[in-house]
């Protein structure tokens, strides 16, 4: 921890609640720290950081009640946390936090769609809600700061920070489930834009299992088109770390507290008033998500088929208040009711109630005690991003007896295996799991509970923490020089005792950045320097949709095999230009024709004529749908009569179309024939360059840059990162050059 100290003056973190509860006494303000896994994660963080104590004190910004607005600041602090109150208009707030976070994001993320309410006014309230943290957290951070942002409520915050304060250290963690795309494409897409970009302002972004980090790199491809290297999304000048980091307990606390005096009196007591073999428990607060009335359902089904276990078992079910003013909640506590009600009323006798249940929060001494009490713990959400109720009774059972049956949608499904794993809407698996944990034998408990509670006690929430801010620290000072899916060492071994390597590169977008005016593109004198040294050991080809005037100046002092127009025109080093395409030209008039009514159209836009191509640019074009237009105009031109067959290519801002005979794939190929090369790599950004990766053979190494489907085998990051990568390919000839010295 001491490199958390030495390389961080303070941990600042930003969370919808503050650490503690204030309340106004006649005395003036109590502070009531709150006791969640979040702040006892933070509160052992700061001792190891040495964060806390006089003068070191733990920053955090969370919204506040305006009635304490007159507050001064010292009245937000006790001896560990200095507090940053975020006051808010009410009617914003009630937007922000009841609208967009639970009447729209809550269902939405939990799968849940039909319960969400899409309103205008709710993102706006959003926006403004997350400006309002912003407002308050820039005044604080200042250089050297870890900003550490948590949860939905504030996907916007990380991104407002960033644009800020570019050089901001900041982590970013999700506390909810995040859906797979097709639910995700269910936001306008404005809003689902906004999202994803707010979130990755942050330096990480941490879920709490691998499934929820591949759905939100799946949703920043296809809704955000960036690529994707690993775990890192790439952004124009730097990455984002995308993993998962499981949430836990303070394993110490549950296991100790269960042993203390007072909870083994209360677990007494419960039995004693219970008198029945089995006691099954579960606690939720409650919500939709949390799968209550068909667990009351599959312990029904239990009692149906189980009839000798009447006056032997109880469901001692507490449901936490939660949100009960809402009327959709009010729907739900009335079905859960009605459904106790029914089953009792079914099943029970003057003695005895198969569900105790009970609408209330429960003291943690009265929670412990029914988690070492009961025999069965039946935890069963429909959708849970964690559930650390699942992980609190393995914690607290120190006696290694106990079953759990846990949904397989709750994300402690995922380290929780020993478990009995059930799908929560399946009623007569529900009943089948809790005849199992019934009839489990003591000796399979201990064999199932020991290493539940072995995990846990070794990914406790300060491991979580810990891993999490390991992993902000690592992404920050080490952004790699080559961020690319390459196995560079392997490739570059290869490439060094290759006699016969071929090097297959496109112009634009790889040996040249792409710019808004083709005309003005340009090899720079490193890059022009480094292809020279390259050919002196190495065949290298430039396959570019550029025409053979702009290739052969460009490349009149380079030894290298030149195509150009996608395959039209081949010029071997020291030889004359072939034409490889020999069409007509009876396509080329009512192309133009339409390429010049888009021009008219959409301002901005140009033609650009070549021997045998011809494209339609639309880089410099401002309008906010100009990519529709381009789809347009591409399916007119593939619909257009035409003697031969022609290819309408869809690039990078542009939309070319050629005679279909050659392309860049059909010419690379012939390249790769004309000698037993034993190493091939071709690196392309476009399109175009699909038909090069296609046809090459397997074991060539294939490198798309940036974003896109692709058929190359491997990926690199940006158009910037092509010349170190040559440069690394150079250094590795010359130390075989030396070696065979």
């Amino acid at each position: 921890m001491n490199s958390f100290q030495e390389k961080y003056k303070r941990l600042i973190i930003v969370a919808y609640r503050l650490p503690f509860t204030i309340r106004k006494t006649e005395e003036g303000v109590s502070l009531q720290q709150n006791s969640g896994g979040l702040v006892s994660a933070i509160l052992s963080m700061a001792e190891q950081m040495g964060q806390s104590g006089e003068g070191r004190k733990i920053n955090w910004v969370g919204h506040c009640d305006p009635a304490f607005q007159d507050l001064t600041g010292d009245a937000f602090e006790n001896e560990t946390f200095e507090a940053h109150p975020v006051f808010m208009d009410p009617e914003v707030h009630q937007g922000f936090y009841e609208g967009f976070c639970n009447d729209m994001l809550w269902p939405l993320l939990h799968y849940f769609p039909t319960y969400a309410s899409f309103r205008d006014s709710y993102f706006e309230h959003y926006e403004q809600a997350n400006t309002r943290f912003f407002e308050e957290l820039v005044g604080l951070v200042q250089p050297g700061d870890l900003v550490w942002i948590h949860d939905f409520q504030l996907m916007l915050l990380p991104a407002m920070l960033r644009k800020a304060v570019p050089d901001a250290t900041i982590g970013y963690f999700f506390h909810v489930p995040f859906p797979t795309n097709e639910i995700f494409k269910l936001l306008p897409r404005t809003w689902r834009q906004a999202l994803l970009e707010g979130l990755l302002g942050a330096d990480v972004v941490g879920f709490h299992t691998p499934d929820y980090s591949q759905h939100f790199i799946r949703s920043v491809w296809e809704v955000l088109s960036l690529p994707v290297i690993g775990s890192r999304v790439i952004l124009p000048e730097r990455s984002v770390v995308v993993r998962d980091f499981p949430i836990s307990v303070d394993f110490n606390k549950f296991d100790g507290s269960a042993r203390t005096p007072e909870v083994v009196e209360t677990k007494t007591q419960y039995r004693n008033l219970l008198r029945v073999d089995k006691i099954i428990f579960s606690v939720d607060r409650l919500d939709y998500a949390k799968g209550i009335k068909e667990r009351l359902q599959g312990y029904e089904r239990f009692l149906t088929q189980n009839p000798d276990w009447n006056d032997r078992v109880s469901f001692v079910m507490t449901v936490v208040p939660s949100r009960d003013q809402v009327p959709q909640y009010q729907e739900i506590k009335r079905e859960i009711e009605e459904t106790v009600g029914r089953i009792n009323g079914l099943f029970g006798t003057i003695g005895w109630r198969p569900i105790v249940y009970s609408y209330l929060s429960l003291k943690f001494q009265e929670m412990m005690a029914l988690y070492t009490t009961c025999d069965v713990a039946l935890i069963t959400p429909i959708r849970d991003g964690m559930n650390l109720v699942a992980k609190e009774f393995i914690a607290s059972r120190y006696d290694e007896k106990g079953v759990l049956i846990l949904s397989e949608l709750a994300g402690a499904a995922q380290e929780l295996k020993e478990a009995l794993i059930i799908n929560p809407t399946d009623t007569q698996e529900v009943a089948n799991a809790i005849y199992q944990a019934l009839h489990m034998s003591p000796e399979e408990q201990t064999v199932r509970m020991r290493p539940m509670r072995v995990h846990l006690q070794n990914h406790n929430v300060f491991r979580w923490a810990v891993d999490f801010l390991n992993a902000v620290d690592e992404a920050v000072s080490h952004q790699p020089d080559i961020e690319t899916s390459l196995p560079l060492p392997s490739f570059s071994a290869a490439f060094k005792s290759a006699e016969n390597p071929l090097l297959l590169l496109d112009f634009d977008g790889t040996l040249a950045p792409i710019v808004d005016d083709p005309a003005e593109a340009r090899l720079s004198e490193s890059m022009a320097t480094l292809i020279r040294q390259l050919t002196e050991t190495s065949d290298v080809a430039v396959i570019s949709g550029r025409d053979r005037r702009f290739l052969e100046q460009t490349f009149a002092t380079i030894p290298v095999h030149i195509v150009a127009e996608h395959g039209a025109f081949y010029k071997a080093p020291d030889a004359d230009w072939k034409r490889l395409d020999l069409s007509t030209e009876d396509w080329v008039a009512p192309v133009r024709a339409l390429l010049d009514q888009f021009i008219g159209r959409h301002r901005g836009t140009f033609m650009e004529e070549k021997e045998t191509a011809i494209a339609w640019h639309y880089r410099k074009s401002g309008e906010e749908d100009i990519e529709m237009r381009a789809m347009e105009l591409a399916m007119q031109l593939r619909n257009l009569p035409s003697l031969i067959p022609l290819t309408v290519i869809q690039g990078s801002k542009v939309v070319e179309v050629k005679p279909a005979l050659h392309s860049k794939g059909t010419v690379a190929r012939s390249l790769f024939e004309q000698k037993r090369y034993d190493f091939v790599v071709s690196i392309g950004d476009d399109t175009t360059d699909e038909d090069m990766f296609r046809q090459l053979p397997d074991w060539a190494y294939s490198v798309r840059i940036g974003a896109g489907e692709s058929e190359a085998r491997y990926r690199l990051a940006r158009q910037q990162e092509v010349l170190p990568l040559l440069e690394l390919m150079l250094e590795a000839r010359k130390e075989e050059a030396v070696k065979d010295q």
